[in-house]
C-alpha cells in the first residue's frame, strides 16, 4: 500500500545551528532571557532555516477561499454569498490581509477552492472549483475522500510556489462562511471535548444563534464521531476545502524545510490536522496569537503552542499572522545585530 504524501518525513531541525544560536544569545550585551521569548523564536527559527543568522525578509501569504455546506442549517449570521464578495473584496485590495500584505511587502496569492454561489473570474485569483462548496456535514460528510486529497494538495502546491520564491515563512489564511462551525466540530472530534465548550459566535452571532448553532454542531459530531479514526477521516467529515488546503499547506511546508506562522482559530484547527497526519509537523509551526473564540484555546493547549500575542481578534484571513511578523522579524535582527559582550568590550555578563 502506498504510503500517503503527507505522512512522508520532514526536513529535520538543525541541532549544530541550534547549539550555535543558543551560545550567541548567551553572548549579546543583555542579561540571560531578557528579551523573553523573543530570544527562544530567534534561536528556533535559526534551526529551522538551518543558517546562523535567522531571517525573515521574505514572506509569503495564501488564503484560502471555500464555501461550507454546514451554512444551510443557519450557524451563520451572514449568507454564503458573503465568500464569494469578500474574496472579490480580497483581489481589490480592500480587505484587512490585503492592507497587511502591503505594509509588510509580502505577496498576497488568493486560491478559491470552490464556492456555493458562482462568480465571475476575479483578477490574480486562482479559481479551481473543485466543488461548490462542501456538503453539510449534519447527516453526511462534508467531502468525499478525492475532494479532500484534492484540497490538500492545493495546499502542497501553494508552498512549493512559495519555495520558489524563496520565500523564508509561510502564513496560510482563510475565508468562508460557516468555517467556524467546521472548525468547532473538527476540535470537538480530534479533542475528544464536548462541543459547548468550544463553539463561538463567528462572524457575530446573538445569544439565540450560538445556541442553535451549538445544537447543530453537537447532532453532526454525535453522528461523525464513530467514523472518524484518523486525522484524513475527521476532516473529511466535517473539515472544508479550504481547511484541507492549510493542513496540506502545512505539512509541505515542514517537507521543504520552511517555517510556517499559524494564524487564528481556523488555522489552528488545521494545524491540529496536519500534526495528527504527521507528527514531525509540529516542530515547523510558529503561532502568531491567541484569538477570541473558545474552542481557539484547546487547541493551542494540545499542540503546546504559546502564541505570540493575545489581542482579542476573531478575523482570520491570516491577519493576526501578518501582525505577528513584525515581532519575529525584530526578534532576528536582535539575534543578529546586538554586540556580544566581547565585541562591545563588556566585562563579564549580564544576570
Amino acid at each position: 500500500m502506498t504510503t500517503p504524501w503527507w505522512q512522508q518525513p520532514v526536513v529535520p531541525l538543525d541541532a549544530g545551528r541550534l547549539a550555535q544560536a543558543l551560545a550567541r544569545e548567551a553572548q549579546l550585551t543583555k542579561p540571560a532571557g531578557s528579551l523573553g521569548r523573543l530570544e527562544q523564536v530567534a534561536v528556533t527559527l535559526a534551526s529551522l532555516q538551518r543558517r546562523g543568522a535567522p531571517s525573515l525578509e521574505r514572506i509569503w501569504i495564501s488564503v484560502f477561499a471555500a464555501d461550507h455546506g454546514i451554512a444551510v442549517e443557519g450557524v451563520s449570521a451572514f449568507p454564503q454569498e458573503v465568500t464569494g464578495q469578500m474574496l472579490a473584496n480580497f483581489a481589490q485590495g480592500g480587505a484587512a490581509i490585503s492592507v497587511l500584505a502591503r505594509h509588510l511587502g509580502a505577496p498576497l496569492e488568493l486560491i478559491d477552492l470552490g464556492l456555493a454561489h458562482e462568480i465571475a473570474p476575479l483578477p490574480g485569483v486562482r479559481h479551481l472549483n473543485i466543488a461548490a462548496g462542501t456538503a453539510s456535514f449534519l447527516h453526511g460528510a462534508a467531502m468525499t475522500a478525492a475532494q479532500c486529497d484534492a484540497a490538500l494538495r492545493v495546499g502542497q502546491e501553494a508552498v512549493q510556489r512559495a519555495v520558489e520564491d524563496g520565500a523564508e515563512l509561510f502564513i496560510g489564511g482563510e475565508m468562508g462562511i460557516g468555517n467556524t462551525s467546521s472548525a468547532c466540530a473538527l476540535s470537538a472530534l480530534l479533542l475528544d471535548q464536548p462541543v459547548s465548550e468550544l463553539v463561538g459566535l463567528g462572524t457575530g452571532l446573538t445569544a439565540l444563534g450560538l445556541r442553535h448553532k451549538s445544537r447543530i454542531i453537537e447532532r453532526a459530531v454525535a453522528h461523525h464521531r464513530p467514523h472518524a479514526n484518523d486525522a484524513f477521516e475527521t476532516l473529511r467529515r466535517v473539515g472544508g476545502l479550504e481547511v484541507a488546503a492549510l493542513a496540506g499547506a502545512y505539512v509541505a511546508a515542514a517537507q521543504n524545510g520552511l517555517p510556517v506562522l499559524v494564524d487564528g482559530y481556523i488555522s489552528t484547527a488545521a494545524a491540529l490536522c496536519a500534526v495528527r497526519m504527521n507528527s514531525d509537523v509540529r516542530r515547523w509551526l510558529l503561532y502568531s496569537h491567541r484569538g477570541a473564540e473558545p474552542g481557539h484555546r484547546f487547541l493551542l493547549q494540545e499542540l503546546d503552542a504559546e502564541p505570540l500575542l493575545s489581542l482579542d481578534l476573531r478575523l482570520g484571513e491570516a491577519s493576526g499572522a501578518a501582525l505577528a511578523v513584525p515581532l519575529l522579524q525584530a526578534a532576528c535582527r536582535l539575534h543578529n545585530e546586538m554586540a556580544t559582550f566581547a565585541e562591545a568590550a563588556v566585562s563579564g555578563s549580564l544576570v
